[in-house]
């Protein structure tokens, strides 16, 4: 329905455009009568009376009208300019031609081009010695120019005989009282010529100028042949109503009313579509359904993309609109189905743009969303971008510019180096400044670059001792010459390598302190300790002892032997700290030894309610290693997870080969919620329950981590939320 609405408006938009484009014209009584008639035929037929009645000179007569002034003599003879100028300018002519003759040993043809020289000087010369001469070559000029006029005047002839049997006219010359006419009574008169045996009549005066000039091709100049003057006419003309239908004038008369019928039908046709259209969209609540509906759709896009999209339909419809009328107004002559199409894709635009008009003008009333809608535009966006890289790019500014010296000495040096490129261009044009451009380079370019690549050579010295630094060994300290950036940043890295070279010492220390200090405090506590164990399993064998006195014995017995492997513990994580610990490898089969030490915990396993799902590649998977060192790896792990396992969960061990290396995973489901930290996990007396309701050193994934890393594998521990996974790598040395 909308579009329905858009094709009748588009339709009397059109006719509008139409009556106000042709309204006038076709408002006129008869062809004769507009202004196509008054501004073609009948101009054209007075400019041929006064051609060829009025000024009908023959050729011969005409010629002896001719005449030359002194105006045109001096002219014609400076022209060209001066003697000296224009016979410098023929000997320049002719000069090469002679030459290049002569270069080629033809005398002959040397000579026709020095006569033809000497002719053309010859006669120059003439010009301005003799006024005659000058006479006789501007006259003969004048004849031809004459002659080709007539000839030219007679190719209109046709044209005028036609005209001249569609009107009848009478003019007099004011001033001699001569008559011009076609009228065939013996006595004519302008009163000859009325409305009751014209079609159309009109008085018309105008002067003829009696003046035949004419274009020259040659110079591009308008030769004033002959002037005799002006004259003034007055008179009548018009045209007979007694033509013939066959009257080239009579056809287009019948054709303007033809067409002036046609006009005025789609005038009338246009204004009932227009207002049609108004009264069905006003009407149809279908059609505010389509255009609420588009409405939604379009009111989606951007703000500022809305008012481009709405821009551009303007245009766009404006020039389908014009384009359509061209085909309409051609209506005779255009091909129907392309005014059709034409009409068709104004009217879609036409919609749409109402479209986009209702949309438009709601959102711009609407002031209190335009902010929301203005923040959601593509615009908006784009600048807040631009402003987003503005500012990065002021920050990187002000970063270069910390040291203003070394943001002054780079900006010149790529000041320099743009200079030296620019200073390039000219000697594309001209040879002669390729040597200013070499000596430009000696002086300037090739200091520039010794000076780029020493400060290049400087910076990857320090990137090179600093990733030695990285990699913590103490390479020799840098040296930069110079008072620079570089040089500071040298001298920095230098200090800051004596005070790692100071930390790793008193680290050293520190580290050799506290494994003595555990040594000697594990080894004074382990006579003690041992002596309260012998006496707790005498005591233990009385009979005598009460049940209460057994029972505060046999929590003796306990603490003290979990202090003992603390102790034990402490002892061997610094030995092996200390590296004061020797392997004692042997061919060992792994899954066999997991298996072994899976059955120490056999009862353990069975009261834990933990489901052990072991698997393991092709047996045997052997290497040589401590057994005893990395049982007790295994050990530590089976028993971390007996104490640290969610109850009824499963747990999985496999053991598999992988590219030169043995690779064991354990991956258990933890009762206590894990730091994803791992690292802190491998300190020592830290511990998965951090209540510490459990028992534990807190030295076991330590001491096997400690004791991998002697075997050259790796320990690594994995947490993916309460999922904790050990995997251990050695290399399968056989």
């Amino acid at each position: 329905m909308l579009l329905t609405c858009s094709i009748l408006f588009t339709f009397g938009v059109s006719g509008v455009a139409l009556l106000a484009g042709y309204g006038f014209y076709y408002g006129q009584k008869d062809y004769f009568h507009t202004p196509e008639f008054e501004h073609g035929e009948l101009n054209q037929f007075t400019a041929y009376l006064d051609t060829f009645a009025i000024n009908d000179l023959s050729l011969e007569e005409a010629k002896e009208e001719l005449t030359v002034s002194k105006e045109e003599i001096e002219e014609h003879r400076y022209r060209y300019g001066n003697l000296y100028e224009q016979v410098d300018s023929i000997n320049q002519q002719y000069e090469e031609l002679i030459q290049n003759a002569l270069n080629e040993d033809n005398q002959e043809i040397a000579d026709v081009y020095i006569e033809a020289r000497d002719s053309k000087i010859e006669d120059i010369t003439m010009n301005f010695e003799s006024d005659e001469h000058v006479e006789a070559k501007i006259m003969k000029e004048k004849e031809t120019a004459l002659e080709d006029y007539y000839r030219d005047r007679e190719d209109s002839r046709t044209h005028f005989e036609q005209l001249k049997e569609s009107f009848q006219y009478y003019f007099k010359d004011t001033t001699t009282g001569k008559v011009y006419t076609n009228l065939n009574s013996k006595d004519p008169n302008p009163s000859d010529i009325n409305d009751s045996n014209m079609l159309f009549v009109k008085n018309l005066s105008f002067v003829s100028w009696n003046v035949i000039h004419y274009e020259s091709s040659s110079n591009e100049q308008t030769l004033e042949l002959i002037d005799n003057g002006e004259s003034q006419f007055e008179g009548r003309i018009g045209v007979p109503n007694n033509l013939a239908a066959s009257n080239y004038l009579m056809i287009k008369n019948e054709e303007y009313k033809e067409a002036q019928i046609v006009f005025w039908t789609v005038i009338a046709f246009s204004i009932i579509a227009i207002i049609l259209s108004f009264i069905i969209f006003k009407k149809a609540k279908k059609t505010r359904a389509e255009v609420s509906k588009w409405k939604t759709y379009y009111s989606k896009l951007p703000i500022d993309i809305r008012v481009v999209v709405f821009g551009f339909t303007i245009i766009l419809t404006i020039t389908m609109f014009f384009l359509f009328m061209e085909q309409y107004l051609q209506v005779t002559t255009a091909f129907i189905p392309n005014i059709i199409f034409l009409g068709l894709l104004v009217s879609i635009a036409l919609a749409f743009l109402f479209v986009q008009s209702i949309s438009l003008l709601s959102t711009f009333k609407n002031w209190r969303n335009m902010s929301n809608d203005w923040k959601k535009s593509v615009s908006y966006k784009g600048f807040m971008i631009a402003k987003k890289y503005a500012i990065k790019l002021i920050e990187m500014l002000k970063v270069a510019f910390l040291n203003q010296s070394t943001g002054i000495q780079i900006t010149l040096l790529f000041g320099l180096v743009f200079l030296l490129g620019l200073a390039a261009v000219p000697t594309i044009r001209s040879p002669i400044f390729m040597v200013f451009y070499i000596l430009l380079l000696g002086g300037i370019g090739i200091p520039t670059v010794f000076l780029i690549v020493n400060k290049i050579g400087d910076f990857n010295r320090i990137v090179e001792n600093t990733n030695e630094l990285v990699a913590g060994n103490l390479s020799p300290d840098i040296h930069v010459k110079g008072d620079t950036v570089l040089a500071t940043l040298a001298e920095n890295i230098n200090v800051l390598k004596q005070g790692v070279r100071h930390s790793q010492s008193e680290q050293a220390k520190s580290e050799r302190l506290k494994t003595e200090l555990i040594t000697n405090v594990s080894h004074d506590l382990r006579t003690p300790l041992t002596s309260i164990i012998t006496y707790t399993e005498l005591l233990k064998e009385q009979e005598e002892l009460g049940e209460e006195s057994a029972a505060y014995l046999e929590i003796i017995d306990r603490k003290s032997k979990r202090l003992k492997i603390l102790i034990d513990d402490l002892f061997e994580i610094s030995k092996m700290t200390s590296g004061n610990i020797e392997l004692q490898k042997d061919k060992v089969d792994l899954i066999q030894l997991m298996q072994q030490a899976l059955g120490e915990y056999d009862d353990t396993i069975n009261k834990s309610g933990l489901h052990f799902r072991v698997s393991h590649d092709d047996p045997p998977i052997e290497t040589l290693v401590d057994g005893q060192k990395l049982w007790r790896v295994f050990d530590n792990l089976i028993r971390n997870i007996l104490i640290y396992s969610l109850e009824r969960t499963r747990v999985y061990i496999h053991l598999s080969k992988e590219k030169n290396k043995a690779v064991i995973t354990f991956k258990n489901v933890s009762k206590y919620e894990l730091d994803e930290n791992t690292d802190e996990l491998f300190e020592r007396f830290k511990r998965g329950d951090t209540s510490r309701h459990t028992e534990g050193s807190g030295l076991g994934l330590a001491i096997a981590q400690s004791i991998v890393e002697l075997h050259d594998g790796s320990l690594e521990i994995e947490i993916d939320g309460d999922l904790f996974k050990v995997t251990i790598e050695l290399p399968l040395q056989i």
